[in-house]
């Protein structure tokens, strides 16, 4: 069972690649050939070798990177944020069995959320515009997961393409000091709910000894 799993998603892995290396071509209709088992090399800061997975012996881990990269369309925006905003990139090179296809920079920490770069010079030297995307929200732990040297993020709460930290600020994810101020703004309902009564009942006071003193 566990050799037909890997099987399976090793053969997800090569349709993947498949599908994001024809991205951009066309040409006659002819018999598609078995395509080669796919690949991804990895390399950025914490590396001090590429990090290689390959579909054999990694299958989900190359799925789950190159699901990161195939949803891109063909043009992205021409101008991305500003250096300083970025955080570290990680550039993911695609492969066809050893053959490199398609590059990408990747951005998992940048501010606003995860980026991707696509440069025009591609390994395969097919024509593709460069651009700039926004990423999936999972890239920064599909990277981690696959073996980058990564902080573990444990506070994304939406999925989809774009954002990379907290869609909440900080101080609203305290419970604590969400009853704090709870029990503040009760307190100063209740002070204010005496003062009023108080004002009431001294004018009622005034109100009845006037009266008293009129029908004397």
């Amino acid at each position: 069972m566990v050799r037909q799993m890997r099987r399976w998603v090793a053969v997800l892995a090569g349709t993947l690649a498949a599908t994001l290396l024809s991205l951009g071509t066309a040409g006659p209709a002819a018999a598609a050939p078995k395509p080669a088992p796919a690949g991804v090399d990895i390399t950025g800061p914490g590396l001090s070798e590429p990090l290689r997975l390959r579909a054999e012996t990694q299958p989900a881990h190359v799925v789950a990177v190159i699901d990161q990269v195939n949803f891109l369309g063909r043009t992205g925006q021409p101008k991305g944020p500003k250096a300083a905003t970025l955080g570290p990139k990680y550039t993911v090179v695609v492969l066809a069995g050893e053959t490199p296809k398609q590059t990408y920079d990747l951005y998992p920490k940048a501010v606003g959320g995860p980026r991707i770069y696509r440069p025009a010079k591609q390994p395969d030297s097919r024509k593709i515009g460069a651009g700039w995307f926004l990423g999936r929200l999972s890239m920064s732990e599909t990277l981690r997961t696959a073996g980058v040297p990564l902080e573990r993020q444990f506070d994304t709460v939406s999925g989809g393409v774009g954002g990379g930290e907290r869609v909440l600020p900080e101080d609203t994810l305290d419970p604590a000091k969400d009853i704090d101020e709870a029990l503040g703004e009760l307190q100063r309902l209740l002070l204010l709910n005496v003062a009023v009564m108080l004002t009431i009942t001294v004018g009622l006071a005034g109100i009845a000894l006037l009266i008293r003193r009129r029908t004397r």
